[in-house]
């Protein structure tokens, strides 16, 4: 069964010299962990995991969490291979059959997949923990929570390994450091590479939500507002999970309204009448007529968002938005994942599945590189591990800042690209197809 070393004093006592340590026992954490041990060319590795957080004895709540992922296919299958899907049918998910999407000038896409789903809908702590159960009947893995490093120091040479100074005062050393710290990584921080990030200056309202009508409910909406998309994300029939990005002082405001007031203003961000701008108007009226040409039958009504009746109460928070991205995910016998890697905004629901992602991605290159015979920290793995992910993050990432920064603009040459841009998503469908098979992969 898995050790697990609860506190500092008997984390003095344990093994101090380790192939691979994962920092950080989050999402991204806890399943790189996993995958690693359960990877038959790495059963003899020792592996440590280590949260500076306590232990949580977690149980299903009746009630929903608010804060909760939209899983991709490809998040799927690694859920799969590490056998915590099942766990997940059986506790709760929702699959979304369809998304649509529409901008306050009245542009539109809608996304569907046929008989299968386009993404499911998981709490955040479902996922741990059906990771988690998968983890405890590992061999080689060791969790250590409740203890804090407080330096890292990094090898400049392949034999060298990593040394963590722990907040005991001891010292533990491994082949491979996995920075899976989160955005304020001190993994990263230590390795002294280039980070990109800015603040978005908006603020994502989550929160449960009770829907007036309940059938059916298997569709994700979004609405592109001048202050940032609200999305609703389906739970049950009649339950949502909201995400509402809106400038900082707006959300105060939100978190602050007696709940009546706040659906009232909610209802009101997704029902309200599109902009009129003439300008914007021209230019929307122009490219109908010339999709037309490709789409006769292409529909210009606007989507019908199901009226939210009340908001579940205690279940309103808010975190800032902002975007992040280490120009460098390696370094000799170091490599980020997820967050501590890369940090984007909600509005396409990918943050989680480019974290996910990372975390197949390493465990195949280390798998390769070990059929091989290499070191578990060699650079030259890792790299290729940088190279393949950052060519898919760095476009998706890309892309979803630009869509940030686009719709929620009040810029009339802004809301005329945004308007022709969805048009265009709704009426090509190779377009349509190539945005699904990114936002799947």
């Amino acid at each position: 069964m898995t050790s697990f070393i609860r506190n500092l004093s008997s984390a003095a006592h344990m093994k101090k010299n380790f192939d691979v340590i994962v920092s950080g026992g989050g999402m991204i954490g806890t399943a790189l962990t996993c995958l690693l041990a359960q990877t038959p060319m790495f059963s003899d590795l020792n592996i440590l995991l280590m949260e500076p957080s306590q232990p949580k004895q977690w149980t299903l709540s009746p009630s929903y969490s608010n804060r909760v992922s939209s899983i991709n296919d490809s998040t799927k299958r690694l859920m799969e291979s590490l056998g915590a899907w099942e766990h997940i049918t059986n506790t709760r998910f929702k699959p979304v059959m369809n998304m649509k999407v529409w901008d306050c000038s009245g542009a539109k896409v809608e996304f569907e997949n046929g008989i299968n789903p386009v993404a499911y809908i998981v709490e955040n702590d479902i996922l741990i923990d059906a990771v988690e159960k998968r983890l405890k009947a590992a061999t080689n893995v060791t969790v250590m929570n409740g203890v804090r490093v407080e330096q890292y120091k990094l090898p400049k040479e392949l034999n060298e390994q990593v040394q963590l100074q722990i907040s005991d005062g001891s010292t533990i050393t491994c082949s491979l450091l996995i920075g899976a710290d989160g955005a304020n990584s001190q993994v990263r921080k230590t390795m002294g590479v280039q980070y990109l990030s800015w603040a978005y200056g908006q603020t994502a309202v989550v929160a449960t939500l009770k829907l007036a009508e309940g059938s059916q409910n298997s569709t994700a909406w979004q609405r592109f507002l001048s202050t940032g998309p609200v999305a609703l994300l389906p739970l049950t029939d009649d339950l949502c999970s909201l995400v509402w990005s809106t400038s900082s002082q707006e959300a105060k405001t939100l978190l602050k309204l007696p709940n009546d007031s706040f659906v009232d203003a909610l209802n009101d961000a997704l029902w309200r009448e599109p902009v009129r701008s003439e300008a914007v108007n021209a230019v929307s009226s122009v490219t109908r007529k010339l999709l037309g040409l490709v789409d006769s039958q292409n529909s210009t009504s606007l989507p019908q968002p199901p009226n939210v009746a009340a908001v579940v109460e205690g279940s309103r928070a808010a975190f800032p938005l902002g975007f992040g991205h280490a120009t460098s995910y390696v370094a000799p016998c170091v490599a980020l994942v997820g967050d501590a890697a890369h940090k984007v905004h909600p509005l396409a629901g990918q943050g989680v599945n480019l974290g996910y992602g990372d975390v197949a991605c390493l465990v195949e290159q280390l798998t390769r590189a070990a059929h091989l015979g290499r070191h578990i920290g060699d650079l030259s793995t890792l790299r290729e591990y940088q190279r393949l992910r950052q060519r898919h993050n760095v476009p998706m990432m890309a892309a979803i800042d630009v869509m940030a920064r686009v719709y929620s603009s009040q810029n009339p040459a802004l809301m005329a690209a945004g308007n022709i841009a969805l048009q265009m998503a709704n009426t090509v469908h190779p377009i349509k197809a190539l945005m699904m098979d990114r936002a799947a992969a």
